[in-house]
């Protein structure tokens, strides 16, 4: 069996990998591992940190193939990724997203970049979850759907997910704590991505969908 190692920034992108990425590869005889980032508290670490989790991975296992799910937005120049400061010249979030990733591999020691496969979400995984208006209707009891304007707003001016904005008060995240009524992010964002369901989530968000595409069709050759 196939083994891909998905390292998460936090608990919901664990959560989700767990519960609904998992049944979909299993089916492929693929298991999923997801470590949290270590070092952290929820966020992203220096890259360094995170570089040094991602090779010690690869060595350890030299049949795994290593991915990463983390949030572009929060990242920022402090975080000394790879070729940050060239990636913010790039106005295109899709090709500066692409411009990063490729920097994570090549930063990655030469030997290993062959199976590491490394994924940004754009924006923030949260930004998965309004894939389906009805679900939000569904799931989120009446008394705590406090903003249902907002939630008519986000689905008529955004038919890729992926692509809600990034900035602090327009994020997925902080929408959806005007949206819901005592949102927790672990709890409501599992809850939503259950009900939605991967099929779903990938028909909706591309860049998503073209990393378990590539996940799913990946062979490891030594």
């Amino acid at each position: 069996m196939k083994r891909i190692i998905i390292i998460c920034e936090g608990q919901t992108e664990q959560e989700f990998v767990r519960k609904i990425m998992y049944p979909f590869f299993i089916g492929k005889n693929i298991m999923l591992d997801a470590p949290l980032i270590k070092h952290s508290r929820g966020g992203m670490v220096d890259w360094q940190l995170l570089k040094k989790q991602i090779e010690n991975h690869l060595r350890q296992d030299k049949n795994s193939i290593v991915s990463t799910f983390i949030d572009y937005y929060g990242l920022h120049s402090g975080h000394k990724f790879p070729n940050w400061e060239q990636s913010q010249q790039i106005t295109d979030k899709n090709q500066r997203i692409a411009y990063l990733e490729k920097q994570m591999k090549l930063a990655i020691s030469e030997e290993l970049q062959h199976r590491f496969i490394p994924y940004m979400q754009l924006h923030e995984f949260e930004g998965l979850l309004f894939c389906k208006k009805d679900i939000f209707l569904q799931v989120i009891p009446t008394n705590e759907l406090i903003d249902k304007d907002e939630l008519d707003y986000i689905f008529a001016n955004f038919d890729n997910p992926e692509m809600i904005n990034d900035k602090k008060e327009t994020s997925p995240s902080h929408r959806l704590q005007r949206i819901i009524k005592g949102y927790d992010k672990v709890v409501y964002g599992n809850i939503i991505a259950e009900t939605t369901g991967l099929h779903c989530i990938r028909n909706k968000a591309p860049r998503f969908n073209n990393w378990i595409e590539i996940l799913s069709e990946y062979e490891v050759t030594n």
